[in-house]
Order: structure tokens, then sequence, then C-alpha cells
């Protein structure tokens, strides 16, 4: 299994919102990376319509 594409900064940060150590964060496998991304999109909806708004 490959590594997770992502940046060092965008990997600390997911560590950090998810609460994952980030040794664990980089062999997660990826779908399961992307649920757990989905669920922390779903309970903070602030950030997603002021996007749109703004367009």
């Amino acid at each position: 299994m490959k590594p997770l594409q992502i940046s060092p900064e965008t990997a600390i940060a997911l560590s950090k919102q998810l609460g994952v150590p980030l040794e664990h964060l980089m062999h997660m496998p990826q779908h399961i990376l992307l649920q757990k991304i989905a669920e922390l999109s779903k309970k903070s909806p602030e950030s997603s319509p002021s996007e749109k708004d703004g367009q």
C-alpha cells in the first residue's frame, strides 16, 4: 500500500482535527481517511456555506 499523498502541513492539521496520532494517520487506508474527513465536515458545516455565499 502506498503512503498517503498529502503534504506534511496537511497531515499535521488532519492529525490534530481528527485526534489521531500522526503515525496512525499516515498509515491509515485512504477510504477510512476519506470517511473520517466526511464526518468531520458534517460536524463543521460553517466552512462550506461561506464559500458558496461569496460567489
